[in-house]
């Protein structure tokens, strides 16, 4: 559970979170949101439900091929000896994914790596990219993979440090600064988003994106707090944590709420809704709002320290907590795409003719 659990548990973040994006791929395919268009995929090129279910089995299966040939070899009394391969399968296993992503060869769906890499670019890139909806989506997908991003390093302390050989990561993860990149590694994506704000902000396009970055400096001082209190417990550490935590996810609620999902509107002829739904059973968005409030209050385990629960590893909580915040992302991004629909169409930016700058009907008077 210290070791290998940690190593395999990536493919299992990545699964959930490709699992969640089909089932939104497939409820935007139904009621009819051009996500295409508004990811701005090459047409022909977009990935079907189907298709993003075709590679989340292909990786399940490379994962659960690895953990099986890992056991094999630890309960085989031919290869127990051989303890140093058995550890480097997961990181085998990462190679190949990394070799299949950057592949340049057209298979394995190139124009739609090629499209995720672009992206990946511009997040690293923000303050020098024009900031578009597939990076700035891209980057808060990436908010919510902050233990899969600990986990790679968690990999590179592993595997750097020469751990793998004994199975023992006390050597590196005991370290001063192991607990400091753990805290860089976490904010990196918030700060990405701060960054894309501003540069969306300064750009003149949205004047609440500076409100935008603020809550994302809010997220970042509350995981800095919770992080520290979980390495250093104490009284005064907990209520910073918590405070900061309970402002955060408040800011962070309201907007999800209001700013990315459009609801909450209290005139609208859909009350505490939106004018306009997209969804037939309104009652589904009160339920979505709710498990949006539900799931964003997994900090608490860490501030109540429930990690040290005897009933569960410390780890499979982790994994547990991070899997709920990976589920809660899969329902923010199919309303959060919804509204952006709604608004295209709205602008006349999601359909292929516009309204003329004259109208017919002065023109027949006239003649």
């Amino acid at each position: 559970m210290n070791t290998i659990f940690p190593l395999y548990i990536v493919f299992g973040f990545l699964v959930l979170h490709m699992l969640m994006y089909a089932g939104n791929v497939y409820y935007w395919t139904r009621y009819r949101v051009n996500y295409s268009f508004i990811f701005g995929f090459k047409p022909g090129t977009e990935l079907g439900y189907t298709e993003v279910l075709l590679l989340s089995s292909g990786l399940s299966v490379l994962t659960l091929a690895a953990v099986l040939s890992n056991l094999e070899m630890e309960l085989d009394p031919n290869t127990q000896s051989y303890r140093t391969l058995t550890e480097l399968l997961p990181l085998g296993l990462v190679i190949v994914v990394l070799l299949i992503a950057v592949c340049p060869f057209n298979i394995f769906y190139r124009a739609n790596r090629f499209f995720l890499l672009i992206c990946l670019w511009r997040c690293i890139c923000a303050p020098f990219y024009e900031i578009t909806l597939p990076d700035f989506f891209l980057a808060d997908q990436f908010t919510s993979q902050v233990q899969l991003l600990r986990n790679l390093q968690f990999y590179v302390c592993y595997y750097g440090w020469g751990d793998f050989k004994n199975r023992n990561a006390d050597t590196c993860k005991k370290s001063n600064v192991y607990d400091v990149l753990t805290i860089v590694i976490a904010v990196i994506p918030y700060w990405i988003r701060v960054l894309q704000c501003m540069r969306r902000f300064l750009g003149g396009h949205d004047s609440t994106q500076a409100l935008n970055a603020l809550k994302y400096f809010s997220t970042i001082v509350a995981l800095v707090a919770r992080t520290i209190q979980t390495q250093r417990p104490g009284i005064t550490l907990q209520i910073i944590a918590g405070s900061t935590s309970g402002f955060a996810t408040i800011f962070n609620t309201y907007w999800d709420m209001v700013m990315d999902w459009g609801l909450l509107c209290k005139n609208s002829e859909n009350p505490w809704l939106r004018d306009k739904l997209i969804l037939p059973n309104r009652s589904i968005y009160f339920i979505a709002m709710v498990l949006n409030v539900i799931l964003r209050l997994a900090w608490m385990q860490t501030v109540m320290g429930i990690q040290d629960a005897p009933f569960l590893h410390e780890n499979a909580l982790i994994a547990v907590v991070a899997c709920l915040e990976i589920i809660r992302r899969g329902l923010w991004n199919f309303f959060r795409l919804e509204n952006e629909h709604l608004n295209n169409v709205g602008k006349f930016r999601a359909v292929k003719s516009v309204p003329l700058p004259f109208s017919y009907e002065n023109d027949d008077k006239n003649l």
